[in-house]
């Protein structure tokens, strides 16, 4: 437990005195970072979301004010509306109901810590950040798969991500922490439960090391990627602003697909939509010629140089009939 403590405070993305917003959902996870959080900052908040998707939601949110309570946290509870139509047992809407759960709560997280000040913390663990990777691998192309979560992304920090599952239930039990187990983590309607449940130990068959080896290569590639970044930026800087469409035509075929995602990253404001693999397409584009690539993203050709803005409308492509 006292190794815990210590490691945590030791990463400094906990830090004494500054305000800290706890993403509390009642799990295990969240619990542990919580009190992790009083103990290292001192300065905490909470925020627990009631979707009202389960039967346990009222159960949740009173655990969660009972944990605040004893631990002097201020707890922030918000109930957003669920989308109309949206049917939780439904296997072809869980995604949506995901997509739309984790950005109610960070929607609302970002609002309370733009008032309040401080960072944003959420509980994802080394043991999520396999399943992500894994996740990501199989459901997306691109190296962005493989970089995983970072422990830093602006104000939102992950404190716990060189820490397992198991490591914060043996913090709960030591610390007498009771916790909430969520029914709907064993069940087979989401796509990371069933990576959990069977490709997981498959994994560990083959390799009982499995999972720290992916851990592994994710710190080498993340340390490999910080390179790659710096390559970007100079190529972009030397194409121009915006860069010229000519410029990023004539790079190498690998600095282009990077190239064309960080202008893309760099117009959301963090991560775009991946759209290395449509490189070909955007690079042929001719003066005046847009296309939509996702995400409310759109690519245009003006003045001879590539942008991005948001989608307004149907995009028009126009290939340059000059190039295959």
């Amino acid at each position: 437990m006292g190794d815990l403590l210590e490691q945590v405070a030791g990463d400094g993305l906990l830090e004494p005195g500054r305000r800290v917003l706890v993403l509390l959902s009642g799990g295990r996870d969240s619990v542990c970072l919580l009190d992790l959080a009083v103990r290292i900052s001192g300065d905490v908040e909470a925020l627990h979301v009631d979707y009202g998707l389960r039967a346990e939601a009222a159960g949740d949110a009173a655990f969660c004010a009972d944990l605040c309570g004893r631990l002097g946290v201020e707890l922030h509870v918000r109930r957003p509306r669920r989308p109309e139509g949206a049917d939780p047992t439904s296997s072809g809407s869980t995604g949506n109901l995901q997509a739309w759960a984790r950005d109610q709560r960070y929607a609302e997280a970002a609002r309370i810590a733009l008032d309040r000040g401080g960072d944003i913390a959420a509980g994802h663990t080394a043991s999520d950040q396999v399943e992500t990777v894994l996740y990501r691998l199989a459901a997306s192309p691109g190296r962005r798969a493989l970089l995983g979560m970072a422990a830093r992304e602006g104000r939102l920090v992950r404190p716990l991500l060189g820490v397992t599952r198991e490591q914060t239930a043996a913090h709960c039990e030591a610390r007498g922490l009771a916790w909430r187990e969520d029914a709907s983590n064993d069940s087979p309607a989401f796509a990371r439960n069933r990576l959990r449940r069977e490709l997981l130990p498959a994994l560990r068959s083959l390799h009982p090391a499995a999972e720290a080896n992916v851990l592994r290569t994710l710190a080498l590639l993340r340390d490999e990627a910080a390179v790659l970044d710096a390559v970007v930026d100079a190529a972009l800087a030397e194409a121009g602003d915006p860069p010229a469409l000519q410029a990023l035509r004539g790079l190498p075929p690998a600095l282009r697909r990077l190239a064309v995602q960080r202008l893309a990253d760099r117009t959301v404001g963090g991560r775009a939509p991946a759209i290395g693999h449509r490189t070909a397409e955007l690079l042929a584009l001719a003066e005046g010629g847009a296309l939509d690539v996702g995400g409310g993203l759109r690519a245009e050709v003006r003045g001879g140089a590539l942008r991005f803005g948001a989608s307004q409308g149907r995009a028009a492509p126009r290939p340059d009939p000059a190039r295959p």
